[in-house]
């Protein structure tokens, strides 16, 4: 017990400040009067809780890309390094500041802090935020570098910690940034490989080019005609009508031409160009897309990110040939066949994505989804399955066309196109408090590890209800109604302009 007491006391101890961190106070207190005394003055004050780098992140989060994801990323790690250095680090570790007379009066803050100089909070969210920026966009990164520095900096220069105060908050809030990685991998920029490459024809200005442009999808005051027009002057529009599956509209009007449709388009978000692939794959014909929707998360990984990249493809006549997931429905009303882009899914998964693109609007991507997952797996209702013969009881049944990374509770890209396999991913809710267990796993990364969490690369997989029917989601969207569905990957099903 006496050995306790005095470990706390032990820690409780203010830590002595050394020769170095005097040596180099007194250096910085010595330095002429200049403009930079006020200047250094404003930006202390304005990194106070945090308040410049949420005005700097705002700014960054203008733009879509690297810089939006790199505000974010930094909001977050700002978070975990403020945590760590004002609530753990200052109560362990508690130093007293140094004394005003230290510095020249002009140079002190009016309002001095009280809590314990070690370490630097300032230093701590400076360093936190930009080391996130950095991650997922370095151009970003050295931009407000400097003005990181600054803060730092500023601490010293207006005596209200020592040197190592900075550099320990400094260190804090670079580790706090590298982790926000364990929960949320970065970006990958580029696109999917394949190795198939595919004949398609040369498409001078789309002559005998059908294709669709949906108004709807993404912003609604841009009308992505005009872009469908410059880049493909001889095409012929289709524009979805209300109340009309498309992919029954689009097979109408290329039966009507009898043959003289080389090849499709599509302006749109994921679900017009879902179908519209769908379509192109029924009838051995290419595609072209410009993404105008909110997420192009197809585009994205096939790598086609604007019209100038669709448009150059078509002009060199350079495409591949990409893997199609396919589900086979039976035992409904709904029987048939589907094809898939991106993903399928059983349950409540589809709902969980919508949920997480709403919240993902305002707050960072990580947050949102663990918060959209756990609103939906409060109401969700477990299903009685078999897998591949056996039986089951799932929360949910998540299938990607593709092997998608990472391996945990988010796939967010898929690395190549062309494994001729499906991503199998499903919840199990046989086990006791399966679902909290599910997002304890979640929150510390520890999934793979999880008993609750399967996941398998298969060929094929068939699932079968057991208790009635329901409806299959492909790509997001509500499909046919079953009680049996088979899903398989057809390996170069789709040939899509490509570069």
């Amino acid at each position: 017990m006496l050995t306790h007491l005095g470990s706390r006391l032990r820690w409780s101890r203010p830590r002595r400040v050394g020769y170095t961190d005097r040596r180099l106070m007194t250096r910085s207190a010595a330095l002429p009067a200049s403009r930079a005394d006020t200047v250094l003055a404003a930006v202390s004050r304005s990194a106070n809780k945090g308040s410049l780098w949420w005005v700097v992140a705002s700014l960054l989060a203008l733009r879509k890309g690297p810089s939006r994801r790199g505000a974010l990323r930094g909001a977050v790690a700002i978070g975990g390094a403020s945590a760590a250095a004002n609530l753990i680090g200052k109560p362990l570790f508690p130093r007293r500041r140094p004394a005003a007379e230290i510095v020249p009066e002009a140079r002190r803050l009016v309002k001095r802090p009280t809590s314990s100089s070690f370490p630097s909070g300032h230093a701590a969210s400076a360093a936190a935020f930009v080391t996130a920026v950095t991650m997922e966009s370095p151009a970003a990164g050295a931009a407000v570098l400097p003005l990181a520095a600054a803060v730092a900096y500023s601490r010293v220069h207006t005596g209200v910690h020592w040197p190592s105060d900075v550099g320990a908050g400094a260190l804090i809030g670079v580790a706090a940034g590298l982790a926000t990685r364990h929960w949320w991998p970065l970006h990958a920029d580029g696109h999917g490989l394949t190795a198939h490459r595919a004949d398609a024809p040369l498409m001078k200005d789309g002559e005998d080019m059908l294709a669709v442009v949906n108004p709807g999808s993404g912003n609604a005051d841009i009308d992505p005609t005009e872009e469908v027009r410059f880049a493909w002057p001889k095409a012929t529009l289709l524009y979805p009508d209300n109340g009309v599956d498309i992919r029954g509209q689009l097979n109408a009007e290329i039966t009507r031409r009898k043959g003289k449709v080389r090849a499709l388009a599509v302006a749109g978000g994921d679900g017009t160009v879902a179908a519209v692939a769908s379509v192109a794959a029924d009838h051995a014909l290419p595609l072209a897309l410009i993404p105008t929707g909110t997420f192009n998360h197809f585009a994205r990984d096939v790598g086609v990110r604007s019209m100038p990249d669709a448009d150059a493809a078509t002009e060199a006549g350079k495409a591949v040939g990409i893997d199609l997931g396919e589900v086979e429905v039976g035992g409904g009303d709904g029987t048939g066949r589907r094809w898939f882009v991106n993903t399928a899914s059983l349950g409540g998964y589809p709902e969980m994505v919508r949920l997480r693109e709403k919240i993902e609007q305002r707050h960072p991507k990580w947050p949102s989804a663990v918060l959209a997952m756990v609103r939906t797996l409060r109401y969700a209702r477990p299903l009685r399955v078999t897998i591949n013969g056996k039986p089951a009881l799932v929360w949910m049944i998540f299938v990607g066309n593709g092997t998608y990374s990472p391996k945990g509770f988010w796939p967010t890209h898929r690395p190549a196109l062309d494994t001729g396999l499906l991503d199998v991913r499903y919840l199990r809710a046989d086990l006791p408090y399966s679902r909290a267990r599910f997002v304890a796993a979640v929150l510390t990364n520890t999934l793979s590890a999880s008993h609750v969490y399967r996941q398998y690369d298969l060929a094929s997989v068939d699932v079968r209800l057991l208790d009635g029917n329901r409806r299959v989601a492909t790509d997001g969207e509500v499909g046919a109604l079953g009680s049996a569905f088979r899903f398989r990957s057809r390996p170069s099903a789709l040939t899509i302009y490509r570069l």
